[in-house]
């Protein structure tokens, strides 16, 4: 691919077959955008730092830090300058693809940051900060307090946000949108009424003919931390995970974090036992890292030069942690790849693998959760969110009112708070509307299966003859190359022929569970 410069001189790069960028006023846009991703390269960086490396005491400079550079950005991105430019692209019908991408992304975050003043902008971001030191400590003594009584303010101003952004329906809608453009609460409560009672009778169908394991050895097996690492890398390295454009850490909670185009960082944990949980983990954070690796390089340090959601981010992770992680194929990567870190483990044959990768039961904690309950996670967080950001709820009754839930859906109860409304990080971090779209990308993942199959075969013989590659170039051609051109909805009609269609998820569930 070719690369550009931000120069009224200089600033043309052909892709797609076509020029990319050339209208006089897009560079302009562009030019003055460069301050604004550089802003936004310092926060990330910082934020990876903060998961990863950073002492403790540090948390009250980091928090300073974090919410003066937020400012900046929201400046910047109001400046007349910006907003004069953007509005005079609007009114132009020449523009490329790629052009009219770079008006759509800037209207909406120049709109949204429009309405939100920089008091609340600077609270909420210094508040988060605290709020993950908090949240760790809450964990690790299986405690509500200090981390609800953070969650009490972060709640408070998110219902600020959203009042202040505006929303036809319902206010949790407003902050939904902001990690999928377009979704709604009827959306994903008319996704949640198809899937669920699917899942349910898989589920169902499981526990009572035993189909798929509810526990296996290998959960319990304490396994060495170095070896581990040995097979994440391994696995990273078959599937071309770039070592000069990215790297692999440990972090509490695993995260992937696109610090630049050419800089992508994945995490995950070592809990010295239960080994598919490290293994998945990675795999999965994988697929968000291989979609910002693809987005096409000339479309680089623009708005447009990510990922169009997290709705579609997710259908990105959860499709190489289920559909490729969790198939009877790659149980075969993943089987040899273990017999020869551990020889220990040599009595386990493939099928023996794939069984344990595909254990079967209702558990705590959601992202070690199989496929069949993975799910109810996300409709339990969903509803107390919603009921949250509406005012029905208090804060205060959160941590019972998520005991409750997780008993009348899957049947458990959690045994400490750790195991319930202390296990995501996304609260701490002021993302309420994230978890919506863990199930939508679940489902897309389906989705784009069958029409990945319908184009170049059979996923199974791609995968045992170890030609991922296929995978990865179909995923960048269809999906990935066009970063934030289009909108979610844009992006799913162009590449898969069709808007989001729950059926696809629910055909794949029946035909791997329930045969």
């Amino acid at each position: 691919m070719c690369s550009y410069h931000y120069s009224k001189n200089d600033s043309r790069c052909s892709v797609f077959g076509k020029e990319v960028f050339s209208d006089p006023t897009i560079l302009e846009i562009l030019e003055k955008y460069k301050q604004i991703w550089s802003l936004g390269y310092a926060i990330a960086l910082i934020q990876w730092d903060m998961e990863t490396n950073m002492p403790p005491d540090g948390i009250e400079e980091r928090g300073a830090a974090n919410a003066q550079l937020t400012v900046l950005q929201h400046r910047l991105l109001l400046s007349p300058e910006l907003k004069t430019l953007v509005q005079k692209a609007k009114e132009k019908d020449n523009l490329t693809e790629q052009e009219k991408g770079i008006v759509r992304v800037l209207s909406r975050e120049i709109e949204r940051e429009e309405k939100l003043p920089e008091r609340l902008i600077a609270e909420l971001k210094e508040v988060t900060t605290k709020a993950h030191e908090a949240w760790l400590i809450s964990r690790e003594r299986k405690e509500a307090e200090p981390f609800l009584g953070y969650l009490d303010r972060i709640v408070a101003l998110e219902r600020e946000m959203a009042e202040k952004i505006g929303y036809k329906e319902h206010p949790y809608d407003a902050l939904m949108d902001y990690f999928e453009e377009g979704f709604t609460t009827k959306k994903a409560k008319e996704m949640f009424d198809t899937i669920i009672p699917a899942l349910k009778q898989s589920l169902e169908y499981v526990l009572s003919n035993e189909t798929f394991p509810r526990c296996h050895y290998l959960e319990s097996y304490r396994y060495d931390v170095e070896r581990a690492k040995k097979v994440n890398e391994k696995i990273l390295e078959m599937m071309d995970f770039p070592k000069k454009r990215g790297r692999l850490d440990v972090s509490a909670h695993p995260f992937t974090i696109n610090i630049g185009h050419r800089d992508v960082r994945i995490t995950t944990r070592y809990e010295g036992f239960d080994i598919r949980r490290t293994i998945l983990s990675t795999i999965h954070e994988f697929g968000h890292a291989l979609y910002e690796l693809q987005v096409d390089d000339a479309l680089s340090m623009t708005p447009i030069g990510t990922g169009v959601s997290m709705g579609v981010h997710e259908s990105q992770s959860r499709f190489w942690e289920n559909i490729i992680g969790r198939s009877r194929a790659f149980s075969k990567v993943i089987g040899a790849m273990l017999r020869e870190e551990f020889p220990e483990l040599r009595a386990y044959d493939d099928e023996e693998i794939y069984r344990y990768v595909n254990l079967v039961r209702p558990s705590f904690i959601r992202v070690d959760a199989d496929e069949l309950t993975y799910n109810f996670h996300i409709a339990l967080r969903f509803e107390i969110e919603r009921q949250l950001i509406a005012g029905e709820i208090k804060t205060s009754d959160v941590p019972e009112l998520w005991n409750n839930m997780m008993e009348d859906l899957l049947g458990i109860k959690p045994r400490n708070y750790a195991e319930g409304f202390l296990q995501d990080i996304h609260w701490s971090q002021g993302s309420i509307g994230y978890f919506p779209s863990y199930s939508l990308g679940t489902v897309l993942a389906a989705q784009i299966k069958a029409k990945m199959e319908s184009e170049v075969g059979s996923l199974s013989e791609i995968i045992e003859k170890k030609e991922l590659g296929v995978i990865r170039g179909w995923l960048k051609e269809k999906i990935h190359k066009y970063g934030a051109t289009y909108s979610p909805m844009e992006l799913l009609q162009r590449s898969l022929g069709e808007s989001l269609n729950p059926e696809y998820y629910v055909k794949y569930i029946r035909e791997k569970y329930s045969k």
